[in-house]
């Protein structure tokens, strides 16, 4: 007799209010045609304006809470703060992590399941094409890729998304993480799980606008790299030797020119406002590298709520 594995999906959601039916009508179609499996979904509306979440509600009317639950911020804390909600409150044997804008198509959980059947902890969807998107924002992601990889331990794969499927103990090992800042991507790789690939190409939004602009791309970016990457402080030590070594130098080279080649006289207003707008603004660029870690830190020691909840319909009931 084949035991049955209850799939949980976590579907973070910011003014989704088009492809919510959409979403679990696709996902309910996919399962109908897997054996072995049932599922539920977990909605985490990150404080929507549209009306995302009347539509999850209209769901778990219509299905009840066993089979779509749902949390909703009292105002939009991120996506980073809906992903762990969602894992912070899952209850499934399996974990599926995935956007509610059906750019991850429902179509992979399939071979997804059959990665983890196989033993690999995570079955995650890398991204082979950026087809459909600017050019500009595929080479700022390629070049995120490559800064990031190099300068910290991580090894983060190009294209890899979000949507992952995983057993619940990576799902438990990521909440685990106590940092408010969070960075999914740097903390999936720096937990080691093993991690199977799928490689699919590039799908549209079902409707609606993406609400990554470019700027907030940029933004993201920053906060992974300074959550996991410690070399702008060791680089500042060595801006800060390599300016001492070359003030050393270029102060021997005017003794020499002033004292034995007789070449230049000692007032030199020029050189002297030259060394100290080069050396403020080297010290300016040292204390803002400096500044931006002590921000994260500040942020740290406060243990602010990652996310505040202001409704849900979870059924605090460990599932037999």
């Amino acid at each position: 007799m084949t035991i049955m594995q209850h799939v949980e999906m976590v579907v973070p959601c910011y003014n989704e209010q088009e492809c919510i039916r959409p979403l679990y009508d696709e996902i309910d179609r996919v399962f109908k045609e897997i054996e072995g499996y049932d599922f539920s979904i977990l909605f985490v509306n990150d404080g929507s304006s549209d009306r995302t979440l009347s539509e999850i509600r209209k769901l778990a009317e219509i299905y009840g809470d066993e089979k779509l639950r749902y949390i909703s911020f009292s105002r939009n804390f991120g996506k980073e703060a809906a992903i762990y909600a969602g894992f912070d409150n899952c209850q499934g044997d399996i974990i599926i992590l995935m956007d509610a804008d059906l750019q991850h198509p429902p179509t992979l959980i399939p071979e997804m399941l059959q990665g983890l059947a196989e033993g690999y902890d995570v079955c995650g969807a890398r991204r082979v094409s950026r087809k459909g998107e600017p050019m500009f924002r595929s080479l700022f992601s390629k070049a995120f890729y490559g800064v990031i990889n190099r300068l910290t331990a991580m090894n983060l794969v190009p294209g890899g998304s979000d949507f992952r499927a995983m057993k619940k103990c990576v799902a438990d090992a990521v909440v685990s993480f106590p940092e408010r800042e969070r960075f999914i991507k740097g903390i999936f790789s720096w937990a080691g799980y093993e991690t199977k690939w799928i490689e699919y190409e590039n799908v549209p939004r079902h409707a609606g606008k993406s609400k990554w602009s470019f700027l907030g791309l940029v933004r993201y970016a920053w906060k992974g790299y300074f959550s996991f990457a410690t070399a702008p402080l060791r680089v500042a030590v060595f801006i800060g030797v390599a300016t001492v070594v070359v003030a050393f130098i270029y102060a021997i080279r005017v003794l020499i020119q002033v004292h034995v080649l007789h070449s230049r006289p000692w007032e030199d207003t020029t050189t002297i406002i030259l060394l100290i707008l080069f050396l403020g603004g080297v010290l300016i660029a040292l204390l803002g590298v400096i500044g931006e870690y002590l921000a994260k830190i500040y942020a740290e020691i406060k243990h602010r709520p990652i996310y505040v909840s202001k409704e849900d319909n979870l059924n605090n009931q460990k599932r037999e």
